[in-house]
């Protein structure tokens, strides 16, 4: 994880490899094509006042997320490097930038600068929310997976000296940013410090959410996970239950029994719990921890297996925001429920067809087994609901139907209780998060029918992502205020990284679930 601190040098006289300020569109429209944002004066004074001339001359246009990198001035400034990024449209004089642009800024400029030991972000930061929103950006922004990196065959090789570096220098060039100083941030104000040390914690826990789903599923299965759960909760002095798959058998968790059993790597459903002793409030948090979705006996066509060790992103988000809400010591108790398990085609695979009992007593005619998520999901639910929590919230990579609906950047909510689904949406936009409120249709229900269960697994396939939502809807005790984020799109990343989201695994649905403890910790979720 990349070194955080806050510096009141200039951005002109601090020592690091490169130097970032933020340029803008220029405002009103005629006049200068680029500005030099506020943080970046010391730069652009060294440059004799000519920074935005200057990168207009190689093609800058100040757009959001744009990288131009141009040699420092020989005297003036302590950096060798200037790297401008574009932040789009600039604000009027009374207005201030967005968070979320000033977090993609400060992400896009990150990842340019991976290799680098030592980056200044002077960009805008008028107050404790900019500083948030910068260091989050750039920490977020600083990540690399490279657990499963190899060494080189040169590399190895005994008096192949120059090659050896070479392979070095060509690993170090992709590791991620080492030291980030943000400058104009006031590390003595207890907001600005605060607003670093949460971000800090909150950059750790996507990442380790963004490492679990990167995680090849031969070398995470839920044996695996849940021994990662265990030793997270060890160290931040969380409570945790582990049941294996005597214990669910046993307990009657037909859902997770039935989607696990077709693979040598039995089922588990973790129990991951933080209290505080002035909570008023508590938070239940359900991900779906599928460690590999082959689509079980309803195999997946060729060209969906790739990237499915990603289908654990719902429980990688949940156990991120439970280990963050501990660590930020956060007056709300919330408890994690990991419903992991591996869908595999095999001669003990549930097959289309059969029936499964679930830990609520339903029965459900599995009618595609591909769609396994909401079977775990649903024994999860129910035994969540038993502890009465005041707000119940799953995070499932649930349904295609979502993506075709959202695209690949936003998660749709859906919540048996509209002002509920509406907070989770702002908490989302505050958070950087895209989503979108979606209904829940009581007529599609009907789909559902079975002839020989309570319910069926399948329903209509046009608003498929609805269907699901409403089969889940069917396993939460009334009067329980529940949720269902279905992250299907914004999970993993197969296209090129953008501003603060790499490529892979994105954590997606972590810093949602941690500004609703936040906000429930604040008693402003009623």
């Amino acid at each position: 994880m990349s070194a955080l601190t806050l510096s009141t040098s200039s951005a002109a006289t601090l020592r690091a490899d490169a130097v970032v300020v933020g340029v803008a569109k220029g405002r009103p429209a005629g006049k200068a094509a680029v500005v030099v944002a506020s943080g970046g004066e010391a730069v652009d004074k060294a440059f004799g006042g000519k920074l935005a001339a200057t990168l207009e001359t190689l093609g800058a246009s100040g757009g959001e997320g744009e990288i131009t990198k141009l040699p420092a001035p020989a005297t003036g400034v302590k950096s060798p490097v200037v790297v401008a990024v574009g932040l789009g449209e600039a604000p009027d004089k009374k207005e201030s930038y967005e968070p979320e642009t000033l977090r993609r800024a400060a992400g896009a400029a990150a990842r340019a600068l991976a290799g680098s030991k030592k980056a200044a972000f002077a960009l805008p930061v008028e107050d404790a929310d900019a500083v948030a929103a910068v260091c989050e950006g750039a920490l977020l922004g600083a990540y690399s997976f490279t657990a499963f990196r190899g060494t080189s065959d040169e590399d190895g090789k005994k008096g192949d000296g120059n090659a050896a570096k070479a392979a070095k220098a060509t690993k170090d060039s992709s590791a991620p940013l080492a030291e980030i100083a943000v400058v104009g941030a006031k590390p003595r104000d207890k907001a600005h410090k605060a607003a670093a040390d949460r971000a800090q914690i909150i950059a750790e826990e996507v990442h380790r959410a963004r490492d679990l789903i990167n995680t090849p599923a031969n070398a995470l299965n839920p044996k695996i996970f849940a021994t990662e759960a265990r030793t997270a909760a060890k160290t931040h002095g969380l409570t945790i239950e582990v049941l294996d798959e005597k214990a669910l058998a046993k307990g009657g968790y037909g859902g997770i029994i039935g989607v696990g059993t077709g693979s040598t790597q039995p089922p588990r459903l973790v129990r991951i719990g933080y209290t505080h002793p002035k909570a008023k409030k508590s938070v239940a948090l359900v991900g779906k921890g599928i460690t590999y979705d082959s689509g079980g006996i309803s195999l997946k066509p060729a060209g969906h297996n790739e990237t499915m060790k990603s289908d654990m992103s719902g429980a990688a988000a949940v156990f991120g925001a439970v280990v963050a809400a501990s660590r930020l010591g956060l007056k709300a108790n919330v408890t994690g429920w990991l419903a992991l398990a591996e869908n595999m085609p095999s001669g003990s695979a549930t097959r289309p067809g059969d029936v499964l009992t679930m830990y609520s007593g339903k029965t459900v005619e599995v009618l595609n087994t591909d769609a396994e998520g909401r079977l775990v999901l649903a024994d999860a639910l129910t035994r969540a609901c038993e502890e009465e929590p005041d707000a119940l919230v799953d995070v499932a990579t649930l349904t295609g139907a979502m993506v075709l609906a959202l695209g690949h950047r936003t998660f749709g909510i859906m919540a048996n209780d509209d002002a509920f689904r509406t907070s989770l949406h702002e908490l989302a936009e505050e958070a950087g998060e895209g989503s979108w409120p979606m209904p829940l249709p009581d007529h599609l229900l009907k789909g559902m029918d079975s002839t020989v269960a309570d319910i069926a697994n399948m329903g209509d396939r046009m608003g498929g992502g609805l269907v699901a939502g409403l089969f889940l809807k069917e396993f939460v005790s009334k009067g329980t205020t529940w949720a269902h984020l279905d992250i299907a799109g914004p999970a993993f990343n197969e296209s090129a990284p953008f501003g603060y989201t790499p490529k892979g695994g994105t954590g997606s649905a972590v810093r949602t679930l941690v500004r609703l403890v936040e906000r429930t910790a604040a008693g402003d979720l009623g």
